[in-house]
């Protein structure tokens, strides 16, 4: 209860300081749209990072996301929090980028799954198989699944906040993460079959 009340304060203390510094960009103050870019600008790399196979491309979408929140901020109503606004922009640049690229890469292609430095060779092995397991699952997957299991358990983007930012009702997430989920084990259990 008292991290949840706490959350709750964190998160209405992020939507006034988001809130101050949006006013004050719409007034003309460039030095405040530097200083959200600084708050934000991790959260979008990291994302970007997930569609994207270098670093060049996922800084390259950073700056197109911040063009566009730059150029569309008045139509910001604050009816939500700020960052999901700022998400949902970035999924729909992602989604139309790879669209014309067709190079979707979720983050979980980078998955570590333990720190390889005291476990046997036969246990690295095994952990490299079991990625690669993973990974052939997840590619398989169709990309409306592959992208909300993604944000889902790489982001720990709640299911509302992907509603928010994929446009897709909440029920419809709860069920492709659902689906996702149901097919990984299927895939993972026929491989282990195997």
């Amino acid at each position: 209860m008292k991290n949840n009340l706490a959350r709750q304060n964190e998160l209405e203390l992020i939507k006034r300081r988001d809130f101050s510094l949006i006013k004050r960009i719409l007034a003309g103050d460039d030095d405040s749209f530097a200083r959200l870019m600084t708050y934000y600008k991790t959260k979008v790399f990291i994302f970007g990072k997930s569609f994207f196979k270098n670093e060049t491309d996922a800084e390259d979408f950073v700056q197109e996301v911040f063009i566009k929140v730059y150029t569309h901020l008045h139509s910001f109503k604050g009816k939500s929090q700020f960052s999901t606004w700022l998400m949902r922009i970035a999924y729909t640049t992602a989604i139309n980028s790879v669209n014309r690229r067709k190079e979707y890469l979720p983050l979980s292609d980078e998955l570590i799954i333990a720190d390889q430095m005291n476990i046997s060779p036969e246990e690295q092995q095994i952990r490299k198989i079991t990625k690669l397991a993973i990974k052939e699952a997840i590619n398989e997957l169709p990309e409306k699944y592959a992208v909300c299991i993604d944000m889902y358990f790489s982001y720990d983007i709640p299911y509302a906040e992907i509603s928010e930012m994929t446009g897709y009702p909440l029920n419809t997430i709860k069920s492709h993460i659902f689906r996702a989920k149901k097919i990984l084990k299927d895939k993972l259990e026929e491989l282990h079959a195997n």
